[in-house]
């Protein structure tokens, strides 16, 4: 028994002696990662613990601490307010159609962009396609509803073939479709960077095998370059769905206006009326937690599916 625990306790010693010597080795990489780590702390860990006022009627000459505790009170008033289906519907109805029409671009201008061999044409179009990520929504928006105003560049077009003009952004028929093209607008090319990566990691010698056997472009996209890009998609669109009920409040919050909310008000924006316009701030905490549980939810059931079609190199864990 005392030859075992000294063999354990010297079997201690030396697996710590081995950690320190790998933390050494790497301890520039160690502190490259502390701003990134005091950042998640600061700004998303420690503000968690005010997720408690969503059972409690802040009051803020109170505090957190002292303010009475009440429950599920005010899940309840959200559950009983018709409003809040509505913002909730509109949550997903205009994530889904950014998902369904946002997600596959990069994927596509990336597939394209890889078969352009015009080295100088190929680099313009990824750096102009780049721009709007970097032009923030407070200018887009400005810019998008000058072009889609009454006097704006899109109803001049329509002028010139006698059509009648469109308010657009105060038709609640137009406005989804234009908040989801002005969202693949500013973000595709961005996005696509991923896979650009992706793609530059694929063995040429995939494509020589595939060109030797008389394979087309077509082909070699649908054979090689896409399923070699497939977990990359798959792993993406799990961490998409964690934000399925975000919407986009920069971009609506900037667009949007009063004869537009009943198919645009979204939860972030509801939220945002809630707690800081009528600071009814345990009413909209409890109704951003109900969305935190809900991505949460999401994300765990789609990598489970994911798993279980594509095996674990097509999920997050």
């Amino acid at each position: 028994m005392k030859n075992a625990a000294v063999l354990s306790r010297q079997m201690s010693v030396s697996a710590r002696s081995s950690l320190m010597k790998r933390l050494r080795s790497h301890k520039v990489l160690l502190l490259m990662m502390v701003p990134g780590i005091a950042y998640f702390i600061i700004f998303h860990y420690i503000p968690m613990a005010g997720v408690v006022i969503a059972f409690k009627d802040f009051r803020i000459l109170q505090g957190i601490a002292a303010s009475p505790w009440v429950g599920m009170k005010h899940f309840d008033k959200a559950f009983s307010d018709p409003y809040f289906y509505t913002v909730l519907k509109n949550s997903i109805i205009i994530s889904m159609l950014k998902l369904l029409f946002g997600f596959p671009a990069p994927v596509l201008f990336a597939l394209l962009m890889n078969e352009i061999r015009h080295m100088i044409f190929k680099k313009v179009a990824q750096t102009v396609s780049y721009l709007p990520h970097f032009i923030s929504w407070v200018v887009l928006s400005g810019i998008f509803i000058s072009l889609f105003s009454l006097e704006g560049a899109v109803n001049g077009f329509m002028r010139m073939f006698h059509l009648t003009p469109v308010m657009y952004m105060a038709e609640q028929s137009y406005f989804r479709w234009i908040l989801v093209i002005t969202d693949i607008y500013q973000s595709f090319g961005w996005d696509s960077i991923i896979y650009f990566a992706a793609i530059a990691g694929i063995s040429q010698e995939l494509y020589d095998s595939a060109l030797i056997d008389g394979a087309g472009r077509f082909k070699r996209i649908l054979y090689i370059t896409f399923p070699m890009l497939l977990p990359t998609i798959c792993i993406l669109l799990i961490l998409r769905m964690a934000y399925i009920l975000d919407a986009g409040f920069n971009q609506i919050f900037n667009m949007y206006n009063p004869t537009v909310y009943e198919v645009s008000d979204i939860i972030d924006t509801y939220v945002y009326r809630k707690g800081l316009i009528e600071a009814n701030y345990s009413y909209s905490t409890a109704v951003g937690l109900f969305k935190s549980v809900i991505a949460l939810i999401l994300i765990v059931t789609v990598n489970k599916a994911v798993k279980a079609m594509g095996g674990k190199d097509h999920s997050l864990w």
